[in-house]
């Protein structure tokens, strides 16, 4: 399945996500660079919610909002898809997660919520069904039985253990993936003293991270125009 906009556009294969602080006007930069999806984990990172909002009036069908929650109560996911909707001024988000499923989770509540997700889906207010995990067992669960229609995984040069089951069991079924953590917060840019080659760039981590198959985008979150545009090549590859 191909992760795309309302107006049938693919994804971007790098997308802006939130960061504290960041500069408003990264995400009119992102816009004139090609990117089309947006993610921010909650409605605290209002740089990215301010740039976007303009964005969102003058062509919602051709970008990807994206957001998740790590709550389980269907009050709570409720209260906020309605709290971004009406932050944005839009009827509908095109993907919403449950986010970091982890072992300790209640399986019948999360899959609760996700069945509460799907619902929302079916009544169009939302376009696509997502799930964020660092677990790989959970991964590889999730995606064997087809739980959601997104999932976000972390990989990066330093976990890259998805590669030997996360991203066949993925492509198996088709379901897209988003790569995160693709610096490592940031530690990959320092190198390691074992390495023989030098330290990456970010641009190098945002490349090895789209490169597997089922991997559709990989998020960056810069502070600042400028870091942005060191990362915007990856969309000319």
């Amino acid at each position: 399945m191909q992760l795309q906009t309302v107006s049938q556009q693919p994804a971007s294969c790098l997308g802006l996500a939130g960061q504290n602080p960041m500069e408003t006007a990264c995400v009119e930069q992102a816009d004139r660079a090609g990117i089309n999806t947006y993610f921010f984990y909650n409605l605290n990172y209002t740089a990215l919610l301010s740039g976007l909002k303009p964005l969102v009036a003058q062509k919602r069908e051709q970008i990807i909002l994206a957001t998740g929650s790590e709550s389980r109560d269907l009050t709570h996911l409720e209260q906020y898809l309605d709290q971004v909707c009406q932050t944005l001024n839009t009827s509908w988000l095109d993907l919403l997660m449950l986010e970091y499923v982890a072992p300790r989770d209640d399986r019948a509540q999360v899959q609760a919520a996700l069945d509460q997700l799907y619902t929302w889906k079916a009544a169009g207010k939302i376009r696509y069904v997502g799930v964020t995990t660092h677990n790989r067992a959970i991964a590889c669960e999730l995606l064997q039985e087809k739980a959601c229609d997104v999932l976000m995984h972390r990989y990066n040069m330093a976990h890259r253990k998805a590669e030997q089951d996360v991203f066949p069991a993925a492509q198996a079924v088709q379901i897209p993936m988003i790569a995160f953590t693709a610096t490592r917060w940031g530690t990959l840019l320092n190198g390691h003293p074992d390495w023989a080659h030098p330290a990456p760039t970010a641009a190098d981590c945002y490349r090895m991270a789209i490169a597997p198959n089922p991997v559709q985008l990989v998020l960056t979150a810069p502070k600042a125009q400028a870091e942005l545009a060191a990362n915007l090549s990856v969309l000319q590859d």
